[in-house]
């Protein structure tokens, strides 16, 4: 369905529930053997109005894996009658906040009337789309949704957009409906007609990609009931690197080419950073690394490149697939701040979500700094070569260090 007609279909729905009747998106007896609405929440419905149940067309309970705390800000997308709003409201407590956001005037209202029911008020409720989030960046702590993004026509823009308002370090867990595989028309069809809201699934892979693309690291992605020929509900879990405040880590794109060549120019000109003296073009930046693994460290307010990290395949023997070597580089005029440590690990992290094995680099034996980094984040020593190259006129030693992965391949 696009989108129109399914804020029709969901405020009709809405209205329903506004009147006392019990919905669902489905034949009745698929969307509760399949685990959707009330049955997918077990004792955590407990003490909710019945407005909220009557009106509840998820297909899992993301407050449960959520791990939300104590004063924590919250975002629903997709909020519909409120369930997961006032589930999470319980759990952040007073001092948190919980927003919830539906394309539905008739949703909000239903939702609205649920929450003053339930004597709830650390909530607020948004008209908008989960393609454009009416909140500011940096604004929450936890983005959880249900069975709604998979109805989305713009899933990228919707997990760029869930990306952007949240803070460093913040959490994406979701449930939705997603495909082992790539579904024929036939398949897709019989799916749509037991569950109602199989149209607009991704494979797992394509949602792995995505969130990827988004910045997001950690990804995982864990079935939770099997609907048949492939399609299944599922927990989304990823969070969005931490940093420290006022500074964001995201991926790299072609318009910080001139900050990220002119930080990578300033480490070269220290002498510690590598045996070339001078940057390649962008061309040659970006031809010889890899596409998916490339992030920059910025700042909020000017949105400055402040440091990069990016990877280059070792060698493009199939054996080697999960082998990289990295570069990481930060403002001259920004170390000791914690961001090179930042950007190494949401490397690391992006790397064995892409399933990479080994993480290698050469550093010069005198680069004390550096050597030290990546030992506080899991690299070893593996050797050293002794007057490899000659720099600026000085023979160098260059020791070699690597990070098997405790997850890849293990």
């Amino acid at each position: 369905m696009a989108h129109d007609e399914i804020v029709d279909h969901y405020s009709a729905l809405a209205r329903a529930a506004l009147t006392g009747q019990r919905i669902a998106d489905c034949d009745p007896g698929a969307f509760t053997d399949g685990g959707f609405g009330p049955a997918g929440y077990g004792d955590d419905a407990a003490a909710l109005p019945d407005g909220a149940l009557r009106a509840s067309l998820g297909c899992g309970n993301p407050v449960a894996i959520a791990e939300l705390r104590a004063g924590e800000t919250v975002l629903d997308l997709g909020s519909g009658g409120g369930i997961d709003v006032l589930l999470s409201a319980r759990r952040v407590g007073p001092h948190g906040t919980v927003f919830g956001l539906d394309a539905s005037p008739a949703m909000v209202e239903l939702a609205q009337r649920n929450a003053e029911q339930a004597d709830v008020a650390n909530v607020q409720f948004l008209h908008g789309t989960i393609e454009a989030i009416p909140l500011p960046g940096h604004a929450v702590d936890v983005v959880v949704s249900n069975c709604v993004i998979n109805l989305s026509d713009d899933k990228a823009a919707v997990l760029a957009e869930a990306f952007r308002v949240l803070r460093p370090g913040g959490r994406f867990g979701v449930s939705d409906v997603v495909t082992a595989h790539v579904l024929d028309e036939q398949a897709r069809q019989r799916a749509e007609q037991r569950i109602g809201c199989a149209a607009g699934s991704l494979t797992m892979q394509e949602y792995r990609d995505l969130l990827s693309a988004a910045g997001f690291v950690q990804i995982a992605i864990t079935l939770t009931a099997d609907h048949g020929d492939g399609v299944h509900s599922a927990i989304v879990q990823a969070v969005k690197p931490a940093i420290g405040p006022g500074l964001e880590i995201r991926p790299m794109r072609e318009s910080d080419a001139p900050e990220v060549l002119a930080i990578y120019q300033a480490g070269l000109d220290t002498g510690q950073a590598g045996f070339e003296t001078t940057v390649p073009s962008w061309e040659g930046f970006a031809a010889s690394r890899l596409p998916h693994l490339r992030y920059v460290a910025v700042d909020t307010d000017s949105g400055e490149v402040l440091g990069w990290v990016a990877a280059t395949a070792v060698s493009s023997r199939p054996v080697y697939a999960g082998v990289v070597e990295h570069s990481v580089y930060v403002h001259p005029g920004c170390q000791a701040h914690g961001i090179g440590r930042a950007l190494l690990a949401a490397f690391i992290a992006a790397a064995e979500d892409a399933g990479v094995w080994t993480i290698q680099s050469g550093v010069f034996a005198e680069n004390a700094a550096s050597l030290s980094l990546h030992q506080a984040l899991g690299f070893r020593v593996v050797g050293s070569r002794e007057r490899v190259g000659r720099h600026h006129g000085v023979w160098r030693d260059v020791l070699l260090v690597e990070r098997r992965s405790a997850v890849v391949g293990a």
